[in-house]
């Protein structure tokens, strides 16, 4: 458990806790609107909302151990062995004494009871560490420092620069212009680049006024409490004027304030409602396959159990009635205890005789070997990250086999498969590319982390962070190049992004989305510094040379648009309009004497497309003083417009965007993490499907998948979804099907069955579909909540898994768990979700297993996550290695332990046929004890915790011996009933052959050898002997701990029975030792040893026959590779190939941002800095604009006039 962890809470004692709360009158009533007032804790304490403090811990002093108890309890063995011990009190029932099964329950309780007391302590340690953190809160008209635990809903907090935000509060005022704050939501979304949050102008106007502040008291009504993370709904209620409230007033638990001086907030939600606890809610209790499929073994292993105690219970009845007055000389009838009574008690003494089969040591042994392969995975030094030290952690102890059984992978975008940032990393200009290296023979080469850097240390403004090797583009820059020159020129001016310069020559840009930032760090690396702004011009410093451009208009980027222009007029007087924007919006506008200049940027393009990078084309246009005059004065008019309004400013727009001059193209690459298109590739091999969920647009999602590797130009269609309309959806899944599959059925074959415990839980399994090709599905968001509504789910899913490659664009964390869950529901697979913000979250929760990515503190997804890991690429190795490993160990553990507990029981099985059935046991009290719990406990340990076919290696050179996990290959019905057989088997060889042995045998001075405890001796080692053997034949992987656990084992057997059996115990213990002598007179016959030796062949033999035979006629894929093991030893590592050059039609288009630009913002006269050397941007053009509509941008007037004063009712 580590501190961050969230721990999973059983079902079963979440509904007690429940009913407990119902019966006290505790449970909490639904809260359908949030009605606060500022300032006034009495009245919000009348609504009984909820503190900020927060808790995660499950107990306390008093609580622990009732309700640990009844939790462990809840479990069906732990029960049954309560049972087990209560009827062992009585002597008529039991022959075995009842510490035989209390010291194995009382060490299972007591070490399930330690771990869960120190994660219990971790978590307080966890919520007092949290809820101690201080912040500044508004009471009686002073700041004062609180602890966030003491903070209220209406309460009124200071937040300062880098400070975590304590709760879930209303912006009130800032410190920037405008009331903006800057916020990172890295712990929310796993995005880096930073959100822009406006207060209300009303609220703006307090400022830092500590007297205003207090004496404010306006009432907010608001949506209840809810995990939606990008929508909030609510109305501020301030002198009789009612004001409206969206998301971009709001500040999120969780989120960081950054370059910001200080902001004001009004507590809306505290603690477990603030939207990061709402979507951090209680996990659901995860249990893997082989924990479903053990219990339903565990009730047919009960049903075994109690027909044999049947079969035994008319034995002893019948022996009763026909042979039992022979004995009655010696052993005298209990008064009042008949046939139908004994009988009665011979059934309880041979369920207590018989336990075995369930044995408590078997629990034990489990949640040992899943704890030691746990840390296996946190000691894994290559899924360690040094650069943040982050290593790999396996923070759910419970659920590592499942890990070597996934099917499906749904996995984010942003922050998983990418690090979100934005590299420029080559450019086409004037029909030159550059960004390439060459050598002297004209070969390509390839650009690694030693590659020379250029060296841009003559530019005192250049951002170190940039990376560029070609120095034909510096020099050609630094020439005088008029053509590179415009390229950089119109990078450094034609943006919406923010520059903050705290001291002088310290810039930081601050950009709507990290593209953007990345080609205006480009420009100022290049000797085209971007300065600084005003609503009017545009500073940059141009080879050292400062240049003020007015700033004219700005024609703003959206998404039907795909481009964006701006013009300025330079010192000099000469007004030009720069643009850039998609390939194909960029070219239908460009001047006919760019076509040949065109075709070779196409050629450059295409190359740039194909290494999967993402583009842009770059035009200018000169423009004449009264052209634009008269252009001004008719988009003034257009904008004013009551009807056709943007029909006309479209076509403003377009005159003026037309016979433009191509200057080139840029290529940024959305960087990747670190070998994420080999690991995808990879675990495709592995037959594992990857769909990714992402909130990016489909632009976004597309070039990405293109660069992993997902989505390929070979591939033989890639279908879009994106209908309106839920009969217009139906109508393009049924279409990609049919495509895929011209003979499938109308109708989806769903296969209906019954599972679980008592097989009461219904299963519906649709069936696979043969397809010829490779296809992907690419499914916006709007078609995907039409997708998923119960008529078309079906249809929905049939489609996808036809594709190799899924992408889900536009996605709500709502919509992702809902995917998850419809594959886990009609796919019966084992799913894996892998993310890194807490819009992650509830697809994470969701699936069978969790992984989050770690790597930044804070993250929300690995508080909730079964795994963490610091890179993507780290997946293979946790699931080719170490999920297959630990599944094969718990496979092979299961298998061998229930066939030496079988064949343990049916050896005491068959004795009862010749004791009278009398319960009488064939073997020692302490070697019934000790077997589970000493002599072979450490070996099978061993074998779960070490065991592996093949090294890891060779794990990932062959990812197909990830496949049997997959179809549960290792241990399933098939193979318990061949565990059985074979040790029924073995039972029959184990008890009848030391019993023929000894029939008529005589010691060596002539006495009877055949007495009832040298038989037992002989017998008991017989089986301790075939069982240890028996593991070394399951062992594949010999180390000096399995050797030394094995034949220490041995060791401590021989050595404990001896003492045992030795005269001193006997005097000192006799009722407890009564094996006086037994070991030494029993072993130290030839005849013995021999038995030992035929039986252990006759045991033995047949199984080595029988592997040899499957070996040579049906080979398993382990086989193969094994045998090609030892035939060529350890594969040489990978080499690493250069990517070859790829040439692409298919281009993003464009992927500046998600909504529509900040051009309207830039222009507003409300931007006013306040410092003199740190411009702020001013994003917002008037009082309360939203800040990302999710919708194309409604033109605007380019004109600046003045704003008019809007009343409270406007703003309704």
């Amino acid at each position: 458990m580590r501190c961050d962890e969230y721990e999973e809470i059983e079902l079963k004692m979440g509904s007690f806790v429940s009913y407990i709360g119902k019966l006290f009158g505790g449970e909490k009533r639904k809260e359908l609107e949030r009605h606060l007032r500022a300032n006034d804790r009495h009245f919000n304490l009348s609504y009984r909302y909820a503190k900020n403090a927060i808790k995660t811990s499950k107990y306390n002093i008093l609580t622990f151990l009732p309700l640990n108890l009844f939790e462990q309890f809840t479990r069906l063995a732990n029960a049954y062995f309560l049972f087990l011990i209560i009827i062992q009190l009585f002597p008529e029932i039991s022959a075995l004494p009842w510490y035989t099964t209390a010291v194995p329950l009382a060490l299972v309780l007591s070490v399930s009871g330690v771990k869960d007391a120190i994660d219990d302590i971790n978590r307080h340690k966890c919520d007092k560490q949290v809820n101690n953190r201080t912040v500044d809160v508004l009471i009686n008209g002073q700041l004062k420092k609180e602890k966030w635990l003491n903070v209220q809903v209406g309460d009124i907090i200071k937040l300062e620069n880098n400070q975590f935000v304590a709760a879930d509060v209303l912006l009130l005022s800032s410190s920037e212009p405008l009331n903006l704050v800057y916020v990172e939501t890295t712990e929310l979304d796993g995005e880096t680049n930073l959100k822009v949050k406006q207060a209300t102008t009303v609220t703006g106007k307090m400022g830092f006024n500590i007297e205003a502040l207090a004496r404010f008291n306006a009432e907010v009504r608001c949506e209840p409490p809810n995990n939606r993370l990008d929508k909030f709904k609510g109305t501020l209620i301030l002198d009789g004027e009612v004001h409206s409230l969206d998301n971009d007033k709001v500040l999120l638990r969780g989120c960081a304030l950054r370059n910001t001086d200080w902001c004001f907030g009004l507590v809306i939600f505290a603690g477990p409602d603030t939207k990061l606890m709402q979507n951090s809610g209680r996990s659901t209790f995860k249990r893997t396959s082989v924990d479903h499929f053990m219990n339903i073994l565990v009730l047919c292993i009960f049903g075994l159990l109690m027909a044999m105690c049947l079969i035994l219970a008319i034995g002893h009845a019948i022996w009763e009635t026909k042979a039992g007055s022979v004995f009655q000389v010696f052993l005298p009838p209990i008064p009042g205890v008949g046939i139908g009574l004994s009988s009665f008690l011979s059934f309880w003494s041979y369920v207590i005789v018989l336990n075995m089969v369930v044995p408590i040591s078997l629990y034990v042994s489990v949640e040992m070997i899943r704890l030691g392969n746990s840390f296996f995975i946190d000691w894994d030094r290559k899924m360690y990250y040094s650069k943040n030290d982050t290593p790999a952690q396996a923070r759910t102890t419970s659920l590592n086999e499942e890990l070597g059984q996934i099917k499906y992978i749904f996995s984010d975008k942003t922050g998983t498969l990418t690090q979100n940032i934005m590299t420029f990393n080559k450019c086409s200009i004037n029909g030159k590319a550059y960004g390439e290296l060459y050598d002297f023979t004209g070969q390509r080469v390839e650009i690694t982390e030693t590659t020379e850097r250029l060296d841009f240390s003559w530019n005192q403004l250049a951002d170190p962070k940039f990376i560029f090797h070609d120095h034909s583009l510096m020099e050609t820059v630094r020439e005088g190049n008029p053509e590179a020159q415009a390229f950089f020129r119109l990078l450094a001016l034609c943006h919406t992004v923010m520059p903050e310069e705290k001291t002088e020559g310290e810039l930081n840009y601050q950009a709507q989305s990290p593209d953007e930032g990345a080609l205006v760090t480009a420009a100022r690396n290049f000797g085209f510094v971007f300065r600084s702004r005003t609503p009017e011009s545009i500073t940059v410093m141009e080879m050292g040379r400062k240049v003020v451009y007015d700033l004219v208009a700005i024609l703003d980027f959206n998404n039907v648009r795909k481009r964006m222009s701006v013009i300025v007029r330079s010192p000099e007087g000469k007004l030009t309009l720069y643009c850039k924007g998609a390939d194909t919006i960029i070219y239908e506008r460009l001047h006919p004497s760019c076509d040949k200049l065109m075709e070779v940027t196409t050629r450059h393009l295409n190359e740039y497309a194909g290494d999967g990078l993402r583009t842009l084309v770059l035009a200018y246009k000169e423009l004449d003083e009264s052209y634009l005059k008269e252009w001004r004065q008719r988009h003034h008019e257009a904008s004013i417009a009551l009807d056709g309004r943007e029909e006309r400013l479209d076509q403003i727009y377009e005159d003026i965007e037309k016979d433009l001059i191509l200057l080139g193209a840029t290529a940024v690459e959305d960087k990747l993490q670190d070998g994420v298109p080999q690991t995808i590739e990879q675990l495709a091999k592995a037959d594992m499907k990857i769909w990714v969920l992402t909130g990016d647009k489909q632009e976004t999602a597309e070039n990405i998948g293109y660069s992993c590797n997902m989505l390929r130009e070979e591939m033989s269609e890639v279908f879009i979804v994106a209908a309106n309309t839920a009969q217009g959806v139906k109508e393009e899944l049924q279409y990609a099907r049919r495509k895929m599959s011209p003979d499938s059925a109308e109708e989806p074959s769903v296969v209906r069955a019954r599972a679980g415990m008592f097989w009461l839980q219904k299963t519906e399994t649709l069936q696979d579909e043969n397809v010829d090709g490779d296809y992907a599905l690419i499914i916006n968001g709007h078609s995907l909540a039409f997708a998923l509504e119960k008529e078309l789910q079906l249809e929905l899913l049939r489609t996808a898994c036809m594709c190799q490659t899924v992408i889900c664009c536009r996605v709500t964390p709502l919509q992702k768990a809902q995917v998850v869950q419809l594959v886990k529901k009609y796919k019966q697979a084992i799913t894996l979700a892998i993310g890194d913000g807490a819009n992650d979250v509830s697809m994470i929760k969701a699936a069978h297993i969790g992984v989050g990515i770690s790597g930044q503190e804070g993250m929300q997804a690995v508080l909730s996550s079964d795994f963490s890991i610091a890179q993507f690429r780290y997946l293979q190795r946790l699931l080719l290695v170490h999920g297959r490993w630990s599944y094969l160990r718990m496979c092979k553990f299961l298998r061998y332990f229930f066939y030496k507990n079988f064949t343990f029981a049916f050896a005491l099985f068959w004795y009862a046929f010749f004791c009278g059935f009398s319960g009488q046991i064939v073997y020692d009290d302490w070697f019934i004890t000790l077997f589970n719990l000493v002599y072979t406990a450490l070996p099978v340990l061993g074998l779960g915790l070490f065991d592996q076919d093949v090294s890891d290696r060779w794990s990932l050179q062959y990812p197909q011996l990830f496949s049997p996990g997959q179809l549960n290959a290792y241990f399933d019905k098939k193979v318990f009933l061949s565990c059985m057989m074979h040790s029924w088997y073995s039972s029959v060889i184990l008890f009848f052959v030391p019993w023929a042995a000894m029939q008529d045998a005589v010691r060596e001075d002539g006495r009877d050898a055949a007495d009832f405890q040298t038989f037992a001796i002989m017998g008991q080692t017989c089986l301790f002997l075939v069982v240890s053997i028996q593991l070394c034949l399951e062992s594949y992987y010999w180390t000096f701990i399995n050797q030394f656990f094995i034949w220490g084992s041995i060791a401590v057997y021989f050595a404990v029975s001896f003492i045992m059996n030795c005269n001193g115990i006997f005097i000192m213990f006799n009722s407890m030792f009564p094996f006086i002598g037994a070991a030494r007179n029993s072993l130290s016959q030839p005849s013995a040893w021999l038995t030992m030796f035929l039986t252990c062949l006759l045991c033995l033999l047949p199984v080595v026959a029988v592997r040899f035979f499957l070996m040579q006629i049906r080979p398993t894929i382990n086989d193969k590779v094994r045998h090609k093991v030892r035939k060529e030893g350890p594969p040489a590592p990978a080499p690493l190939h250069q990517r070859p050059r790829r040439f692409s039609t298919r281009r993003s288009s464009y992927a500046f941002s998600h909504s529509r630009g900040y051009g309207e913002l830039v222009t507003s006269r409300g931007f006013l800095p306040k410092r003199s050397l740190k411009s702020r941007p001013a994003l917002f053009l008037n009082t309360d604009p939203p800040l990302a509509e999710k919708q194309p941008q409604l033109y605007r007037t380019i004109s600046e006039e003045p704003e008019e004063p809007q009343g409270p009712q406007a703003r309704m």
